[in-house]
């Protein structure tokens, strides 16, 4: 009978190990139990190894062989057989603990695997470290400590970094700066200025990069000035570090965003009279944007000449700051005369998704439907293709101005062009429907939202319910009411409003008392809207003893009443001879005001 090869299956490697190095009980393990993703076969035979002292040398050279194997493999179970390997390796009964070649191969393994490193990896990292192993190099080391803190375990990365330090392992800019960069992530500044103040002692001079790491995360924290203390430190004469063109934007980026524009551009004019340091396009957009949301548009302009008398390249984000401030402040004719001329005088600049899109919510906005459409068709011809805001922006500005219809074309033509519709379009084309009283419209977007798989929230229910409710379907409101319970989606007060006004108005009190005891035991508690309501309800039904009942509880839950349930209940009880009960729910009312402004009060 002809034999199958097996050698080219990774499940039967074992196999063909010298028998020398295994027991009989071994041998079986590893000929019966081995599992491709590094079960429990190879981990019995791989462990049998650690504690074979005949064959020391060879068990290592294969112990290490198989680590390679399972730390270049994307299995979780390899990973967890190759924890398991090098827990025994380490453990101080060992008979084969690390040699040189197993830290490289264990380091970079962790470095280049697909999995998180989780709080074993990092053990395992810190212990080898302690034994005096260290990452083969920086670009591992820094591949380490990022992906450390990309897995949360920034503290972790911190420890790694000091271990590698205390036992004297090398430390170099980029490992630091990865460090740097996890700890700005998670806004540690004790230890940012820590590492900062350590830099020194390990003899690691600062790059662009690190410099750059601190002054952004400074910028997005707000902590400014310390931002720009940081830029005169890379500016002393014993620094070998000179600002970047990027390091002047990130400040000066952060200066405008915090209203602190002329700060911004004095630094602009002092990092080229100073540092030598030329600005770029982004470096006068970020100005320009800032003068022209703050409508500050002399200024702006006067940026824009001087940048193309420099010969600085204008891009569409120039254009587009330009045609949002001026949009922002109302001036939309002037913003389209400025986007139309520089079509023409920069030809190589073209307005993208983003410009047209607040052109477009512009004249919307202003009840302009006609130009916005052109606009749109002209976006269109100029090959620029429409995102999912662009769209979005159409739904509500065609709904706003009633053309319900057209709006719902173009959830059409999302569809169509394999864009997703949000939530907020549904709710906004849903309401729209509801007011122009097409409910059967309404409901049908609301069916395609669920066959989308877009989950209706408390808006989308609340909007329906209310819809249904002012055309007086109380049981398509109640259906939906209940789908809404259904669905796991938390009534609120807005809701019970609703649907208890409306059983109030259309003379079902009893059901509207129902709903009332049930939002409490729901703990949703009812507002002075909701008390009003009933209490309407009751006077229309002279159901006076309930009332009165009504009224304690509004009292015990310290509800207030406004001036419309005064109104009724005033001109009610007076009229039935109630007076002393309206006298006696005033005054525990302002008893009540008392004993919570000054508890002592007996």
């Amino acid at each position: 009978m002809k034999r199958r090869c097996l050698a080219k299956s990774p499940c039967f490697r074992l196999t063909a190990l010298p028998r020398s190095h295994a027991s009989p009980s071994s041998t079986t393990a590893a000929t019966t139990d081995v599992d491709c993703d590094g079960g429990v076969g190879t981990r019995s035979y791989l462990m049998h190894l650690l504690t074979d002292k005949p064959s020391h040398n060879a068990s290592l050279g294969y112990l290490n062989y198989q680590l390679r194997s399972l730390l270049g493999s994307a299995s979780p179970g390899r990973l967890s057989t190759a924890l398991s390997i090098l827990r025994g390796m380490l453990s101080p009964d060992s008979t084969s603990p690390p040699d040189a070649a197993t830290g490289p191969i264990v380091f970079s393994g962790l470095a280049k695997h697909s999995h998180p490193l989780n709080d074993e990896s990092l053990s395992i990292l810190v212990k080898m470290t302690k034994m005096g192993f260290f990452p083969p190099d920086a670009f591992v080391f820094t591949q380490l400590i990022s992906k450390l803190c990309r897995s949360g375990a920034t503290s972790g990365a911190w420890d790694f970094f000091h271990a590698v330090k205390d036992a004297g392992g090398s430390i170099e800019a980029p490992v630091c700066d990865a460090l740097f960069t996890g700890l700005a992530a998670i806004r540690d500044f004790p230890r940012m200025n820590l590492l900062f103040s350590e830099l020194k002692g390990l003899g690691v001079r600062p790059d662009v990069a690190t410099f750059g790491i601190l002054i952004n995360h400074l910028c997005k924290s707000g902590r400014l000035d310390d931002a720009l203390n940081v830029l005169d430190a890379m500016s002393s004469p014993d620094s070998e570090v000179t600002p970047s063109t990027i390091i002047f934007n990130t400040l000066i980026d952060g200066l405008c965003k915090a209203g602190r524009i002329q700060d911004g551009l004095s630094l602009f004019d002092r990092m080229k009279s100073n540092h030598a340091c030329d600005p770029d396009s982004a470096t006068y957009t970020i100005l320009i944007d800032a003068f022209c949301k703050a409508a500050e548009l002399d200024k702006a302009y006067e940026l824009l000449t001087r940048m193309e008398k420099e010969r600085v390249a204008v891009d569409v984000f120039t254009l587009t700051a330009f045609v949002n401030g001026m949009c922002k402040h109302g001036m939309i004719g002037s913003a389209l005369d400025f986007f139309r001329k520089k079509k023409v005088k920069w030809p190589e600049v073209k307005g993208n998704a983003i410009t047209y899109n607040i052109l477009i919510g512009a004249f919307l906005h202003s009840n302009k439907v006609g130009r916005a459409m052109a606009l749109f068709a002209e976006m269109i011809k100029e090959g620029v293709s429409p995102d999912s805001t662009i769209y979005s922006t159409l739904i509500w500005g065609l709904t706003q101005v009633g053309k319900l219809d057209d709006a719902y074309s173009n959830v059409l033509l999302m569809r169509k062009n394999g864009f997703r519709i949000g939530i907020k379009s549904y709710n906004i084309l849903i309401s729209g429907f509801c007011k122009k009283k097409r409910l059967d419209k309404a409901f049908e977007i609301y069916d395609e939202m669920v066959d989308d798989g877009c989950k209706p929230d408390v808006v989308t229910y609340g909007t329906l319910i209310n819809g249904y409710c002012k055309a007086g379907e109380l049981d398509q409101a109640m259906k939906i009411f209940r789908s809404m319970e259904m669905s796991v989606v938390p009534a609120n007060t807005v809701i019970y409003t609703i649907l208890i006004d409306s059983y109030c108005k259309n003379h079902k009190v009893d059901d509207a008392v129902d709903l009332f005891n049930e939002m409490q035991k729901q703990d949703i508690l009812p507002d002075v809207k909701i008390y009003t309501s009933i209490f309407k309800g009751f006077k229309d039904h002279n159901m006076s003893h309930k009332a009165f009942e009504l009224m304690d509880k509004m009292n015990l839950q310290g509800c207030k009443p406004n001036n419309v349930t005064m109104n009724v209940l005033t001109g009610w009880l007076t009229a039935i001879g109630e007076a002393e009960r309206l006298r006696l729910f005033v005054h525990r009312m302002r008893a009540s005001d008392i004993d919570s402004s000054n508890p002592d009060v007996s």
